[in-house]
């Protein structure tokens, strides 16, 4: 349980949390969410999604849908990724699912140390903050679960990169995969693929 619910700045301002998902991958989109809950909310089962099981994570998405006064989410491809890298497509992600929030917040609270400001906003950064703060918890859950939809939608045509289980992340048998049968379209082209490690036993 995320012992503290919400930031001192949502007491006065209408405050939405924002995180991402994929950044380190080999393979696919990153994709952001931005999440504003009512005043007050309280869910004791909201965590760090990387903390919870997938199938807490998709219990909690239709929840999050719901109980939220709005949220969004929202992604950067492969190729933009390419043209002007993976810190500032992250940020872009963000930047687009506050974009098509229904509501306009009037603060951000941001997971990581970094962020570029959107607009005239102002933002707090907060290292670890999925673990610490509700609407942040909220926007890593739907930032990963939307994102480990896709990647098992496209993950049908290329099954040797075993997407379904790695997601795209660079896992032995996903590496050893691109240096065996080379990039897919999906493939972010800018990052390195290094030889996996061989296992001594």
């Amino acid at each position: 349980m995320i012992s503290t619910l919400l930031s001192t700045f949502q007491e006065e301002y209408l405050e939405a949390g924002c995180d991402e998902a994929g950044r380190g991958c080999l393979a696919g989109p990153v994709f952001a969410a931005a999440v504003i809950f009512p005043a007050g909310y309280s869910n004791p089962v909201l965590n760090d999604s990387k903390k919870l099981s997938e199938k807490k994570r998709m219990e909690l998405r239709p929840i999050i849908e719901k109980e939220a006064l709005a949220y969004a989410v929202a992604s950067v491809s492969a190729e933009e990724i390419d043209k002007i890298n993976i810190h500032k497509a992250s940020y872009l992600a963000m930047h687009k699912a506050l974009d098509i929030l229904g509501v306009k917040p009037e603060y951000l609270i941001i997971d990581g140390n970094k962020f570029i400001p959107y607009g005239s906003v102002p933002h707090a950064c907060i290292v670890k903050g999925d673990g610490k703060y509700l609407s942040i918890a909220a926007a890593s859950i739907l930032a990963k679960t939307y994102r480990d939809e896709y990647m098992d939608n496209i993950a049908v045509d290329f099954p040797e990169y075993d997407w379904l289980k790695n997601k795209g992340y660079p896992t032995i048998r996903h590496r050893e995969a691109v240096l065996k049968l080379g990039l897919t379209p999906h493939h972010r082209k800018t990052f390195r693929v290094s030889e996996p490690q061989l296992k001594l036993f």
